[in-house]
């Protein structure tokens, strides 16, 4: 029996990040003799055992064969034969197809150290194409790395694209794919693992609502950058950077979805695209069935983003309505997570990225004002059922306007 240290362990290591999960692979063992040194088994598919101690993973060396469709359509065989080189050869990229024993030597029978000091993202080997999944893995990949100067093999990228076209790519569960979606969009530069999707013709496939943004003028005057897609890969850019949580990154990516449906003749004006889009944002949303915050916020954000921008020149009766829409009483989070999405849609224009965004704190304070308007008055005045919500919403709007007079203009 012999056990290494393989994958994304052994490739942190030898860039110098973090290790923060460590995947083992055990070589000449059986089951057997995993059950007698204690382990405990976890995998259906294949052979994963728990440490005893540790709780860490450990898997039998195994090869495997594409037998259907999709990420799971593969069987794998597992036995004391199987040697590491042949372990290796089945992952995605040479990069993660490294590993090492005790002493830190290392097995890399497929280059991946020299892969990772040209920093290129390779496959192992032609069975890459065999698994949809590592579309999407090797350009959330692409997004982790892109600041160290990464960039996908010609060659990796070509295998991506006729996966892409093969129609594999739709035999992907929702789980799977928002699982890597989610993860990419958290990563350092989520607008790279957009555009990598993008190159290799999966966007089309996966958001074909996303993929129609480009190509589609806006406004120069509002929008240096003009181009639809741009724009959206520089908000997500923009979330990134301000380190936004997934929510606010998710709507980000969603957020001007309507633009691509305005027909060529209205080009570069998109009048209510903010209503077009919600159809369009529903869609992506059940898809990938996102979870519910991460699905409202897109929707809200997609409908009342314009709101934002235009804070300042609101009735104070839009104002409110505006802050009902959201329930701001009870969700004061979500509306922040909404400023936030609006500030960073502002910033995300070519050499608009420092501009200062005056609306948040506004949309703030009125937030505040109308949260601060207390019930207990009216109550006691024997308001009571509708009654005392209308009169609470007359009390709202009075103290809205008092203070749109009294914001500096």
């Amino acid at each position: 029996m012999q056990i290494y240290k393989v994958g994304g362990a052994v490739r942190d290591r030898l860039l110098g990040k973090p290790v923060t999960d460590i995947d083992w692979v055990v070589v000449g063992a059986t089951a057997e003799d995993m059950l007698a040194k204690g382990f405990r088994p976890v995998g259906a598919d294949f052979p994963v055992f728990l440490h005893p101690k540790s709780g860490e993973e450990y898997a039998l060396a195994r090869t495997e064969r594409k037998s259907g469709r999709g990420y799971g359509g593969f069987t794998f065989h597992a036995s004391p034969e199987v040697t590491l080189e042949e372990d290796l050869i089945r992952r995605d990229l040479t990069i993660n197809a490294m590993a090492e024993d005790d002493q830190q030597n290392l097995t890399d029978p497929y280059h991946g150290q020299r892969d990772l000091d040209d920093r290129i993202l390779r496959h192992v080997s032609p069975a890459f194409a065999e698994d949809p999944l590592r579309v999407l893995r090797v350009a959330r990949f692409a997004a982790r790395y892109a600041e160290l100067g990464f960039k996908v093999a010609p060659e990796t990228l070509e295998l991506m694209r006729e996966l892409s076209e093969s129609g594999e790519l739709e035999a992907l569960t929702a789980e799977r794919s928002w699982k890597e979606i989610s993860r990419a969009l958290m990563e350092n530069q989520p607008q790279v693992f957009i555009q990598v999707l993008r190159d290799c013709g999966a966007l089309k496939v996966l958001m074909p609502e996303v993929d129609a943004l480009f190509g589609v003028p806006q406004p120069e005057a509002h929008h240096p950058e003009i181009d639809s897609g741009i724009h959206t890969l520089s908000v997500l850019e923009q979330a990134a950077l301000h380190q936004q949580p997934l929510t606010v990154r998710w709507a980000c990516l969603l957020h001007d979805l309507g633009k691509g449906l305005t027909p060529k003749e209205e080009w570069p004006r998109h009048i209510a695209h903010e209503h077009k889009g919600l159809k369009l944002i529903k869609a992506v949303n059940e898809r990938f069935k996102a979870p519910k915050d991460c699905q409202e916020l897109a929707l809200l954000v997609g409908q009342y983003h314009t709101h934002g921008h235009r804070a300042l020149e609101l009735k104070a009766s839009t104002l409110l309505e505006l802050l009902q829409s959201f329930d701001v009483y009870r969700r004061p989070q979500r509306f922040e997570e909404f400023i936030i999405a609006c500030e960073m849609d502002a910033r995300g224009r070519k050499g608009l990225e420092q501009r200062s965004y005056p609306q948040a704190d506004y949309l703030r304070g009125a937030a505040n004002v109308a949260r601060g308007v207390a019930v207990q008055p009216l109550l006691e005045k024997g308001f009571k059922g509708p009654e005392l919500g209308e009169a609470l919403k007359r009390e709202r709007l009075k103290a809205l306007k008092a203070y749109k007079e009294s914001a500096p203009s």
